[in-house]
This record gives structure tokens, C-alpha cells and sequence, in this order.
């Protein structure tokens, strides 16, 4: 586990992308993240739709790549895809209320096990809850 405690004088000034630790930050997020996923009982319906989807190295891959540009960082999906429209991106996934709120566990646990501070925890839950809301386009 990787912990990354920015000091106060650095937090007031920094985009969420430098708050998470930057590129090796991002990329231990998106790897606790997919763990979680992987191996939590109650993601199982989580990992099934990333399993029926281009699967786990591939988002892996996409996560690491849309998290950078979206916490301010490098733009390495707009770079490769020409957007970041998060509907467009899943647009093929049927994603429910309970999806959603599986994957906003899965992260929530991500970001405690990486050891980030609440006041940067609060801002990305934030959003990423606002994003995750976006995304549901199924009432069951």
C-alpha cells in the first residue's frame, strides 16, 4: 500500500491529478481500484460487465488514461480517442443505479487503501459521484 500525504501548503494550490500523486498515484488508484474489483464479492456484478466489455487490462489501460486528464493532468485519453465524454465511452455497458454505486464503493475503498487525506478524498468522490450519475442509462 502506497501512501500519499501531500503537505497543506501544497493542497491549496494543486489539481486533484498532483493530490492523488500524480502519474504514479493515478496508476496505484486505478490498480487498487481493479483489485477491489477483482477480488470483492460484492463487485462480482462490477467485474462481470468489465468481463462482457473489451475486459480488465483493457480498463485498466482506459481508467489510468481518462483519470490523468480528468483530475488535471496529462490528457492521455483525449489524445488517443480524440474525447473524454464518459456517456460515449460506455454507451455500449448497461449501467444501473446499482452499478453505480458498486463502482463508487469499489473507489471509495481504493482511495482509503491508498492512504489519501479526507479533504482529498471529499473532492474526487465528489467527482466522481457527479460523473458516476451521468453514467446510469438503466432503471432496474
Amino acid at each position: 500500500m502506497t501512501s500519499v500525504q501531500p503537505t497543506m501548503r501544497d493542497t491549496a494550490n494543486s489539481s486533484l491529478y498532483d493530490l492523488v500523486g500524480g502519474e504514479a498515484g493515478v496508476l496505484n488508484l486505478v490498480k487498487v481500484f481493479y483489485d477491489i474489483v477483482e477480488t470483492e464479492n460484492f463487485a462480482h456484478k462490477l467485474l462481470l460487465l468489465h468481463l462482457r466489455g473489451n475486459g480488465l487490462a483493457h480498463s485498466r489501460v482506459e481508467q489510468f488514461n481518462f483519470l490523468s486528464g480528468f483530475l488535471g493532468g496529462p490528457k492521455l485519453y483525449v489524445e488517443k480517442h480524440g474525447h473524454s465524454n464518459v456517456r460515449t465511452m460506455h454507451e455500449h455497458v448497461e449501467i444501473n443505479v446499482e452499478s453505480k454505486d458498486i463502482w463508487l464503493e469499489c473507489m471509495s475503498m481504493a482511495i482509503d487503501q491508498i492512504g489519501l487525506e479526507d479533504t482529498t478524498k471529499n473532492k474526487l468522490m465528489r467527482n466522481f459521484t457527479a460523473a458516476a450519475e451521468r453514467l446510469v442509462n438503466r432503471s432496474d
